[in-house]
């Protein structure tokens, strides 16, 4: 049975102290089966993990440079992740992509070296509405997903969490209707498949994220094939958050019980 997971990405929010504060509020309230995931800014990774080791919730970060160590201003690695207790690293996500120009062969040089180093990447992937409106998102989600993950063996693959990310939903408001989410976590499932032999698509863990929030989630939850989600704005409200992750139980639990 795949994972169950909900991922907090904090994006460039929160201090040293108010990420304390909020880490801690989420430790007090996480108690179900689902995995928690929360990936504060660089700056206070240390802090959190110190609140967080002892506990069910899980440390990321927000992304990483391919290379080890060396002359690379302003970049971190992932040895350098890993010594604080990082675990876990998004790469790829839309705002890499469009902001700050990641192609997919960076991206790719990136989930090598997060595997490498013990790293469970979260490879995001996802359409701009240009490229939804022109029907594009399969070819876009081939591309991103085929070269996120190229040369990468299947045992390595199945540390890989990926993430469907519509561009077109990230911070909007408006998400993907949870039938139209769950055909495109199919069509990545049947594409790995394809490109790996067997069930392996089966097996991949597959979040959805786009404007996730408390009122949505649990539709989103109790679709077959999207296993959890990745949450943005959402997730710096430690109330919202709890909400959404007691929610993304209920209705997984239901799916499990066939109700």
């Amino acid at each position: 049975m795949r994972e169950v997971l909900l991922a907090g990405n904090w994006k460039m929010n929160k201090t040293i102290s108010e990420s304390i504060e909020l880490a801690a509020c989420l430790k007090q309230s996480i108690s179900g089966s689902s995995k928690v995931i929360i990936f504060p800014p660089f700056t206070a990774l240390t802090s959190v993990y110190d609140v967080i080791k002892e506990g069910k919730i899980e440390l990321g970060a927000q992304n990483m440079y391919f290379e080890e160590y060396g002359s690379f201003t302003g970049e971190v690695s992932p040895l350098l992740l890993a010594d604080v207790g990082v675990r876990y690293v998004i790469l790829g996500h839309s705002e890499r992509r469009h902001i700050f120009g990641e192609d997919d062969i960076l991206i790719n040089k990136k989930v090598k070296a997060a595997l490498k180093n013990d790293l469970r990447p979260i490879l995001c992937v996802g359409e701009t509405l240009v490229e939804r409106q022109e029907g594009l998102t399969e070819n876009v989600i081939e591309r991103q997903l085929i070269g996120g993950l190229d040369s990468i063996m299947n045992a390595a693959a199945l540390k890989v969490i990926v993430a469907y990310e519509p561009v077109w939903a990230i911070g909007t408001g408006i998400n993907a209707k949870p039938e139209e989410a769950n055909s495109v976590h199919k069509f990545i499932r049947n594409l790995l498949n394809k490109n790996y032999g067997g069930n392996l698509g089966e097996e991949v863990t597959i979040l959805y994220g786009g404007s996730i929030n408390s009122g949505n989630i649990e539709e989103l939850g109790r679709m077959e094939e999207i296993d959890g989600g990745l949450v943005g704005g959402a997730s710096l409200d430690c109330r919202s958050f709890i909400e959404i992750y007691k929610k993304l139980e209920r209705a997984k639990s239901t799916v499990a019980w066939g109700e």
